[in-house]
């Protein structure tokens, strides 16, 4: 059956325009200053697609010449904001934990997180065929903002489950956040000298992105959790022997120090994996990109639905986006040819990195992206190069840093443009207007990073470094990037976990070729296995709830509920925005300092209205 997007691409509508260009530059820099902040609390992100969509039809709809098209511009601008803010967090701060900064230079990060970010969308450009018109991943989020973008434009009915989705996904997450309840419920037991450990996240968008990826993908996300806390955590604990932690932080410690390691090396090799998987695909992408150039030179008609950037253009940009960075390189390093190996290594692990988180947001999700551990891999290698090249002490890890800053903010960029694209791809916009707005929002988003991060670091500092003030940030992702790159020049690094992770992918990646020469409808794809043991269990029970809903659904309907119009993808598009519009609201009341706060709380109060939320989206797909 041939996918027909909601606007045919005969049909033309204004996507460029000067309130889409102001609307989504101004959100781009207010989401990412409210990212940077939340990434520094509490080491992750939200996506910021589905506010910026919800945001800019409320905007728009002061306006009587507004369209679908428009909208999804302002949404594609927005959402760059947010991605980039992710990059910059995951890594910039870590300088400051291994002692190389206090604050940071203007400049430094202005050049890194714009230029850096750019790339990761350029990279994208050879990919958005392979990934979304031939393998046609899932992109949750991104279908959730296409399904919110085209129900706005419906109106009536179809807005319906959307808007009640948002109200409870809203809701519960601020009752959460004030503290009416834990965000994650655990426990954990010692049996000998042995912990076992279950929690569970209270998150609506998180039983949203597994109703929307299916129990197959949610279900390999909760495998890889289960590999790490119900196996290898135990096992590893029982060598330990006596220890003063309590069992809850002695599995998370655990795993943060040890155990996430294994997720580390399965990325790597599933990462790898899935490029050798794709290179007809990518090929075939890059063919048709210089098919349709060609085709538009000779004078053919050419769909706008399948316009990208030129090639031409793309490897321009690249080239004008690296010199600039050799450069500071040079001005860092003081020596021109490491500089030129940097910049090598960012362009080659760049596009790697890019092309694995373009992958796994059409998995899991632009919010579960996992772009700390694709920094991670990048981190290792850069390293080890510039360790070979006789750089030591702060000199090599600053260095390695600053080449793993572009590849994070190309990375955090390459998922968000991916699934911005499949939105647009959805809703039948015009690719290459998209990568436009996607560098102009990465740019404007770039010149607020640097002081947002030093007003952050001089109104807290950072636990655990002589910055630190009252209420400091716990800057979680940055501190295991400083403690990566600080292993691998003191040589401390766990490689055992690493190896036994490549392990476990190697065996996935047998097991799924088996399945697929059987014809199995069940895989087993190695990059969600992966994302599952290098993220808490906690997120990935959550995801599992929601792939289960979306299978009792599929067999109480019958139909297989493939179509767009599930209604129970448009409640999970809710809750989505719901909660995510809501970060972000309660990131801008912490910086306030106007956060409410409840006097008591009860995490039976959250079980509870969490199963109401799943109750009614479950109800909310058998509709027809």
């Amino acid at each position: 059956m041939e996918f027909k997007p909601y606007i045919p691409p005969e049909k033309s509508l204004p996507e460029y325009t000067a309130k889409a260009f102001v609307i989504g530059i101004v959100l781009s820099i207010i989401m990412g200053a409210a990212n940077a902040y939340l990434g520094m609390y509490a080491g992750m992100t939200v996506s910021a697609s589905i506010p910026a969509a919800v945001i800019s039809m409320a905007i728009l709809f002061a306006f009587k010449d507004r369209n679908i098209l428009e909208n999804n511009m302002v949404q594609t601008a927005a959402s760059a904001g947010e991605s980039l803010a992710a990059g910059v967090i995951f890594t910039f701060p870590a300088l400051v934990v291994l002692g190389y900064y206090t604050t940071f230079p203007y400049y430094i990060v202005t050049v890194i997180a714009a230029l850096g970010g750019s790339l990761g969308a350029l990279f994208t450009i050879v990919l958005r065929r392979a990934f979304i018109a031939e393998e046609k991943l899932p992109y949750p989020e991104g279908m959730a903002c296409a399904e919110v973008l085209m129900a706005g434009e419906r109106g009536g009915s179809h807005a319906k489950p959307i808007l009640w989705g948002g109200i409870f996904g809203g809701l519960f997450k601020l009752l959460g956040s004030s503290g009416l309840w834990a965000g994650t419920v655990e426990t954990a037991k010692m049996v000998g000298s042995r912990v076992y450990y279950i929690g569970s996240d209270l998150s609506a968008a998180l039983i949203a992105v597994g109703y929307i990826v299916g129990l197959n993908i949610a279900f390999l996300v909760f495998l890889g959790g289960a590999i790490a806390w119900f196996i290898a955590i135990p096992l590893y604990a029982g060598q330990m022997g006596h220890t003063d932690l309590s069992p809850i932080d002695l599995a998370w410690v655990i795993w943060s120090t040890k155990i996430r390691y294994m997720g580390v090396g399965a990325m790597v090799v599933g990462g790898l994996w899935s490029l050798i998987k794709l290179r007809k695909p990518i090929k075939r992408g890059i063919s048709a990109g210089l098919d349709v150039a060609k085709k538009k030179q000779a004078g053919h008609a050419i769909l706008r639905t399948e316009e990208d950037l030129p090639l031409n253009y793309v490897l321009m940009l690249i080239a004008a986006f690296v010199i600039p960075l050799f450069l500071l390189y040079f001005h860092i390093i003081g020596s021109a040819g490491i500089a030129a190996i940097m910049a090598v290594i960012l362009l080659i692990v760049g596009f790697l990195g890019s092309s694995i988180a373009g992958y796994l947001a059409g998995v899991v999700g632009s919010s579960n992206n996992p772009v700390s551990g694709i920094t991670i891999m990048s981190l290792l290698f850069t390293a080890f190069v510039l360790k070979g090249l006789g750089l030591t002490g702060f000199e090599g890890m600053a260095a390695t840093i600053l080449v793993a800053a572009v590849i994070c903010t190309a990375a955090a960029i390459a998922g968000d443009t991916m699934q911005d694209l499949a939105t647009g791809y959805m809703v039948g916009a015009t690719p290459k207007r998209q990568q436009v707005f996607e560098i102009i929002g990465t740019f404007f988003a770039a010149l607020v990073m640097a002081p947002v991060l030093n007003l952050l670091i001089q109104a807290y500092g950072i636990a655990g470094t002589p910055t630190a003030k009252e209420n400091a940030l716990a800057a979680p992702q940055a501190f295991l990037m400083a403690k990566v790159t600080e292993g691998v020049f003191t040589g401390n690094l766990e490689w055992n976990m690493i190896y036994i992770g490549a392990g476990i992918a190697i065996a996935l990646i047998i097991l799924d070729e088996i399945l697929a020469m059987k014809g199995s409808k069940f895989r087993t794809p190695v990059m969600p296995v992966a994302v599952g043991i290098y993220l808490p269990l906690s997120l990935g029970v959550p995801i599992f709830v929601g792939g289960l809903i979306k299978h009792f659904v599929d067999k109480a309907r019958g139909d297989g509920a493939e179509k767009p119009t599930d209604p129970g993808v448009l409640g999970a598009a809710g809750l989505i925005a719901g909660e995510a519009l809501m970060g972000i609201f309660f990131a801008a009341l912490i910086v306030a300092g106007a956060a409410p706060s409840f006097g008591f709380s009860s995490n039976l109060l959250g079980v509870l209205l969490l199963a109401g939320i799943a109750i009614w989206l479950y109800m909310t797909g058998k509709k027809e």
